[in-house]
Protein backbone atom coordinates (compact mmCIF):
# COMPACT_ATOMS: atom_id res chain seq x y z
CA UNK A 1 0.00 0.00 0.00
CA UNK A 2 0.96 3.64 -0.38
CA UNK A 3 0.88 5.21 3.07
CA UNK A 4 1.41 8.80 4.21
CA UNK A 5 2.72 9.50 7.73
CA UNK A 6 2.21 13.01 9.08
CA UNK A 7 4.16 13.25 12.33
CA UNK A 8 6.31 16.10 13.70
CA UNK A 9 8.40 13.88 15.99
CA UNK A 10 11.24 12.81 13.70
CA UNK A 11 12.25 9.77 15.76
CA UNK A 12 8.69 8.44 15.87
CA UNK A 13 8.15 9.29 12.20
CA UNK A 14 11.32 7.58 11.00
CA UNK A 15 10.71 4.49 13.17
CA UNK A 16 7.17 4.04 11.88
CA UNK A 17 8.18 4.66 8.27
CA UNK A 18 11.00 2.09 8.56
CA UNK A 19 8.64 -0.51 10.05
CA UNK A 20 6.09 -0.05 7.27
CA UNK A 21 8.70 -0.10 4.51
CA UNK A 22 10.23 -3.29 5.88
CA UNK A 23 6.98 -5.15 5.21
CA UNK A 24 6.74 -3.79 1.69
CA UNK A 25 4.66 -0.61 1.90
CA UNK A 26 5.51 2.56 0.00
CA UNK A 27 5.72 5.41 2.51
CA UNK A 28 5.75 9.20 2.20
CA UNK A 29 6.31 11.38 5.25
CA UNK A 30 5.52 14.94 6.27
CA UNK A 31 6.72 16.81 9.40
CA UNK A 32 3.80 19.22 9.68
CA UNK A 33 0.14 19.58 8.79
CA UNK A 34 0.54 21.87 5.80
CA UNK A 35 3.03 19.61 4.04
CA UNK A 36 0.88 16.62 4.97
CA UNK A 37 -2.18 18.26 3.44
CA UNK A 38 -0.25 19.05 0.26
CA UNK A 39 0.99 15.48 -0.14
CA UNK A 40 -2.36 13.93 0.76
CA UNK A 41 -4.09 16.14 -1.80
CA UNK A 42 -1.65 15.54 -4.64
CA UNK A 43 -0.70 11.84 -4.64
CA UNK A 44 -2.70 8.60 -4.77
CA UNK A 45 -2.83 7.13 -1.28
CA UNK A 46 -4.30 4.03 0.31
CA UNK A 47 -3.97 5.21 3.91
CA UNK A 48 -2.81 8.17 5.99
CA UNK A 49 -1.49 8.03 9.56
CA UNK A 50 -1.88 11.49 11.07
CA UNK A 51 -0.67 12.81 14.41
CA UNK A 52 -3.28 15.00 16.07
CA UNK A 53 -0.92 17.66 17.45
CA UNK A 54 0.96 19.08 14.46
CA UNK A 55 2.67 22.39 13.72
CA UNK A 56 1.30 24.77 11.05
CA UNK A 57 -1.97 22.84 10.72
CA UNK A 58 -3.27 20.45 13.37
CA UNK A 59 -4.20 16.90 12.48
CA UNK A 60 -7.95 17.29 12.87
CA UNK A 61 -8.02 20.33 10.58
CA UNK A 62 -5.93 18.38 8.06
CA UNK A 63 -8.40 15.48 8.06
CA UNK A 64 -11.39 17.82 7.82
CA UNK A 65 -9.81 19.54 4.81
CA UNK A 66 -9.24 16.19 3.09
CA UNK A 67 -12.82 15.08 3.62
CA UNK A 68 -14.12 18.44 2.42
CA UNK A 69 -12.29 17.95 -0.88
CA UNK A 70 -13.59 14.40 -1.32
CA UNK A 71 -10.49 12.38 -0.45
CA UNK A 72 -11.85 9.09 0.90
CA UNK A 73 -8.83 6.94 1.82
CA UNK A 74 -8.79 5.72 5.43
CA UNK A 75 -7.12 7.88 8.08
CA UNK A 76 -5.67 6.62 11.35
CA UNK A 77 -5.26 9.40 13.91
CA UNK A 78 -2.47 9.11 16.49
CA UNK A 79 -2.65 11.18 19.68
CA UNK A 80 -1.52 11.39 23.28
CA UNK A 81 -5.05 12.61 24.01
CA UNK A 82 -6.94 9.44 24.83
CA UNK A 83 -10.11 10.41 26.65
CA UNK A 84 -13.43 9.28 25.20
CA UNK A 85 -14.31 12.84 24.17
CA UNK A 86 -10.96 13.20 22.39
CA UNK A 87 -11.50 10.00 20.45
CA UNK A 88 -15.03 11.01 19.50
CA UNK A 89 -13.78 14.40 18.30
CA UNK A 90 -11.15 12.72 16.13
CA UNK A 91 -13.60 10.32 14.56
CA UNK A 92 -16.17 13.05 13.93
CA UNK A 93 -13.49 15.14 12.23
CA UNK A 94 -13.21 12.41 9.60
CA UNK A 95 -10.81 9.91 11.09
CA UNK A 96 -11.54 6.21 10.53
CA UNK A 97 -9.66 5.03 13.59
CA UNK A 98 -7.97 6.60 16.60
CA UNK A 99 -4.94 5.15 18.39
CA UNK A 100 -3.59 6.59 21.63
CA UNK A 101 0.14 7.13 22.19
CA UNK A 102 2.22 5.38 23.30
CA UNK A 103 1.15 2.46 21.16
CA UNK A 104 2.45 -1.02 20.42
CA UNK A 105 3.68 -1.35 16.85
CA UNK A 106 1.88 -4.69 16.49
CA UNK A 107 -1.43 -3.02 17.31
CA UNK A 108 -0.79 -0.19 14.86
CA UNK A 109 0.02 -2.70 12.12
CA UNK A 110 -3.18 -4.63 12.87
CA UNK A 111 -5.20 -1.43 12.63
CA UNK A 112 -3.52 -0.57 9.32
CA UNK A 113 -4.55 -3.97 7.96
CA UNK A 114 -8.11 -3.54 9.25
CA UNK A 115 -8.42 -0.08 7.66
CA UNK A 116 -7.12 -1.44 4.38
CA UNK A 117 -9.81 -4.13 4.39
CA UNK A 118 -12.45 -1.57 5.28
CA UNK A 119 -11.23 0.65 2.45
CA UNK A 120 -11.54 -2.20 -0.02
CA UNK A 121 -15.12 -2.92 1.02
CA UNK A 122 -16.03 0.74 0.92
CA UNK A 123 -14.56 1.44 -2.48
CA UNK A 124 -11.27 3.07 -1.56
CA UNK A 125 -9.31 5.18 -4.01
CA UNK A 126 -6.96 2.31 -4.82
CA UNK A 127 -8.02 -1.31 -5.17
CA UNK A 128 -6.53 -3.91 -2.85
CA UNK A 129 -6.39 -6.45 -5.67
CA UNK A 130 -4.68 -5.49 -8.92
CA UNK A 131 -4.99 -7.49 -12.13
CA UNK A 132 -3.44 -7.35 -15.60
CA UNK A 133 -4.18 -10.17 -18.04
CA UNK A 134 -3.52 -13.36 -16.02
CA UNK A 135 -1.28 -11.56 -13.51
CA UNK A 136 -2.88 -10.84 -10.14
CA UNK A 137 -1.52 -9.06 -7.08
CA UNK A 138 -3.25 -9.01 -3.70
CA UNK A 139 -1.95 -6.16 -1.59
CA UNK A 140 -3.47 -7.47 1.64
CA UNK A 141 -2.16 -11.04 1.54
CA UNK A 142 0.94 -9.97 -0.46
CA UNK A 143 0.31 -12.82 -2.88
CA UNK A 144 1.14 -12.70 -6.58
CA UNK A 145 -0.31 -15.19 -9.05
CA UNK A 146 0.04 -15.60 -12.79
CA UNK A 147 -1.99 -18.14 -14.71
CA UNK A 148 -2.95 -19.76 -11.41
CA UNK A 149 0.70 -20.19 -10.41
CA UNK A 150 2.03 -18.51 -7.28
CA UNK A 151 4.94 -16.14 -7.91
CA UNK A 152 7.47 -15.74 -5.10
CA UNK A 153 8.83 -12.19 -4.79
CA UNK A 154 11.00 -10.34 -2.31
CA UNK A 155 9.47 -7.37 -0.49
CA UNK A 156 11.19 -4.93 -2.87
CA UNK A 157 10.14 -6.87 -5.96
CA UNK A 158 6.57 -6.86 -4.65
CA UNK A 159 6.71 -3.07 -4.21
CA UNK A 160 8.11 -2.67 -7.71
CA UNK A 161 5.42 -4.85 -9.26
CA UNK A 162 2.68 -3.08 -7.29
CA UNK A 163 3.90 0.31 -8.54
CA UNK A 164 4.04 -0.92 -12.14
CA UNK A 165 0.58 -2.48 -11.90
CA UNK A 166 -0.86 0.73 -10.50
CA UNK A 167 0.53 2.43 -13.62
CA UNK A 168 -0.18 -0.40 -16.05
CA UNK A 169 -0.29 0.68 -19.68
CA UNK A 170 1.79 3.77 -18.90
CA UNK A 171 5.49 4.43 -19.38
CA UNK A 172 7.11 4.53 -15.95
CA UNK A 173 10.41 6.39 -15.85
CA UNK A 174 13.44 5.48 -13.76
CA UNK A 175 12.97 8.62 -11.69
CA UNK A 176 9.36 7.65 -10.97
CA UNK A 177 10.53 4.24 -9.78
CA UNK A 178 13.29 5.63 -7.58
CA UNK A 179 10.92 8.07 -5.91
CA UNK A 180 7.87 5.79 -5.78
CA UNK A 181 9.52 2.50 -4.79
CA UNK A 182 12.84 3.38 -3.20
CA UNK A 183 12.04 6.92 -1.96
CA UNK A 184 15.35 8.03 -3.46
CA UNK A 185 15.83 11.44 -5.00
CA UNK A 186 19.15 11.18 -6.79
CA UNK A 187 20.81 10.22 -10.07
CA UNK A 188 18.35 7.97 -11.96
CA UNK A 189 21.30 6.31 -13.73
CA UNK A 190 21.97 4.05 -10.73
CA UNK A 191 21.72 0.37 -11.71
CA UNK A 192 19.56 -0.64 -8.74
CA UNK A 193 16.51 -0.40 -11.01
CA UNK A 194 18.02 -2.55 -13.76
CA UNK A 195 18.86 -5.28 -11.26
CA UNK A 196 15.37 -5.43 -9.76
CA UNK A 197 13.60 -5.11 -13.11
CA UNK A 198 15.65 -8.06 -14.38
CA UNK A 199 14.71 -10.17 -11.35
CA UNK A 200 11.05 -9.19 -11.60
CA UNK A 201 10.94 -10.00 -15.31
CA UNK A 202 12.48 -13.39 -14.58
CA UNK A 203 9.79 -14.05 -11.96
CA UNK A 204 6.66 -12.95 -13.82
CA UNK A 205 7.52 -13.55 -17.48
CA UNK A 206 10.06 -16.38 -17.81
CA UNK A 207 7.67 -19.33 -17.64
CA UNK A 208 4.85 -17.72 -19.62
CA UNK A 209 4.22 -17.31 -23.33
CA UNK A 210 3.33 -13.63 -23.32
CA UNK A 211 5.68 -11.10 -21.68
CA UNK A 212 4.06 -8.31 -19.69
CA UNK A 213 7.04 -6.29 -18.51
CA UNK A 214 8.55 -4.23 -21.34
CA UNK A 215 11.51 -1.91 -21.61
CA UNK A 216 10.66 1.33 -23.40
CA UNK A 217 14.00 2.33 -24.88
CA UNK A 218 15.14 5.76 -23.75
CA UNK A 219 12.09 6.28 -21.56
CA UNK A 220 11.62 3.60 -18.89
CA UNK A 221 9.40 0.55 -18.46
CA UNK A 222 5.81 -0.46 -19.03
CA UNK A 223 3.69 -3.26 -17.66
CA UNK A 224 1.24 -3.99 -20.43
CA UNK A 225 -0.40 -6.69 -22.53
CA UNK A 226 0.77 -4.81 -25.61
CA UNK A 227 4.19 -5.48 -27.05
Amino acid sequence: MHILIVEDDQVARDYLAKALREIGHTVDVAPDGLEGLHLASSIALDLAIVDRMLPKLDGLALVQSLRATGRKFPVLILSALGDVDDRITGLRAGGDDYLTKPYHMSELMARVDALARRGELGGAESATRLKLADLELDRMTRRVMRGGKKIELTAREFQLLEFLMRHSGQVVTRTMLLEGVWDYHFDPQTNVIDVHISRLRQAIDKDFDKPLLHTVRGAGYSLSEEE
